[in-house]
């Protein structure tokens, strides 16, 4: 048990925000991140930023935030930082959230979300340890798919830390029991931090593009793709030190964070605390006038839409599959994305 005392507020570093945004849904997401990071933590010290790719021969159109946009995010205190698709794109746009990172100030703590995540309490107050990085345990059993007579969870990811040289006993949930997908170390990666975004940046890239052009034999069947991201990124945090979160960090997807993904799932099922945010943060007419030019927000947030989902769902006894929550939204004619 680890019994070391928790760090003072006055004590813990400042550190960057990064999201990654570009023209299109992502550009109204971040608006709405940024407007919920200032109303839910106005003492917030540290810069955030939301990386932006560049035109390329990567991206089949110019993947640039609308100046209107960039105009809103910049009164919202955000800082766009521009950065280049070398091995991603288009062709797999999670590779953004990698090679963003390459872009950011060197040595300098950061913690990465996704766009389609709320700020919903004193993030700043949150007791980081940068030294040991972590990442969302918001997961479900994705990756690796196991098949008959293949290669088993324990030898799959064996192959993958045996690749990169790194301790692969030491990632084990011992709790879980053998070959249950818990007892082995899986992140979503909607959020994750380290001491210096270009060194983890630099890593993450690296073990991807080998799990991509070089896989072990024990990978030999499986889907590398939208996964390669969650697939590298235990294996970067497992490099530098880190591993599971500890209850320190509870506040994120719990009361401090929301990764709330597509937003009549976020009214059927978030608390009332997460749509009070949601609602407030997107009052303001400056926000408002952004927000409303994006359907499924205009039309849940501000057209009564949500509040119309939310009516259909008990917050205390919800469907335990997600696709059954889905379906009655979709029953009713309110599904939207």
């Amino acid at each position: 048990m680890n019994t070391a005392p928790r760090k003072s507020a006055k004590s813990r570093p400042d550190f960057n925000i990064v999201i990654v945004a570009q023209v299109g849904r992502l550009s109204y997401e971040a608006v709405l991140f940024a407007a919920t990071l200032r109303q839910s933590d106005p003492d917030f010290r540290g810069r955030l930023f939301v990386a932006e790719p560049q035109p390329s021969d990567r991206w089949p159109n110019d993947p640039r935030i609308k100046p209107h946009i960039r105009d809103a995010l910049d009164a919202l205190g955000a800082e766009i930082i521009p950065f280049e698709n070398h091995h991603f794109g288009h062709s797999y746009p999670n590779g953004n959230k990698i090679e963003a990172l390459l872009a950011l100030p060197e040595g300098e703590p950061f913690v990465f979300f996704d766009t389609d995540t709320v700020i919903t309490g004193k993030l700043s107050d949150m007791a980081f340890d940068f030294d040991r990085p972590s990442a969302s345990m918001k997961r479900e059993d994705t990756w690796p798919k196991i098949e008959l007579y293949g290669p088993g969870y324990g030898e799959t990811w064996k192959s993958l830390y045996d690749k990169f040289g790194l301790d692969y006993a030491a990632s084990l949930d011992l709790d879980q029991p053998d070959e249950y997908w818990q007892r082995y170390m899986y992140f979503n990666a909607g959020w994750f931090f380290g001491a210096c975004p270009r060194a983890f940046g630099q890593r993450f890239l690296d073990y991807a593009l080998a799990i991509r052009d070089d896989r072990p034999e024990a990978l030999v069947c499986q889907e590398l793709f939208p996964w390669l991201d969650q697939i590298a990124l235990p294996l970067v945090v497992s490099s530098f030190g880190g591993g599971r979160p500890g209850p320190e960090l509870d506040g994120l997807d719990g009361n401090v964070t929301c990764h709330w993904r597509v937003l009549p799932l976020a009214y059927a099922r978030e608390s009332d605390h997460v749509i009070d945010v949601i609602e407030t943060a997107t009052a303001p007419n400056k926000v408002k006038k952004i927000l409303k030019e994006y359907d499924p927000m205009k039309r849940m947030i501000y057209q009564g839409r949500g509040q119309k989902v939310r009516a259909l769902f008990d917050r205390d006894a919800l469907p335990r599959r997600e696709q059954k929550i889905r379906n009655q939204i979709k029953r009713e004619g309110f599904w939207m994305r």
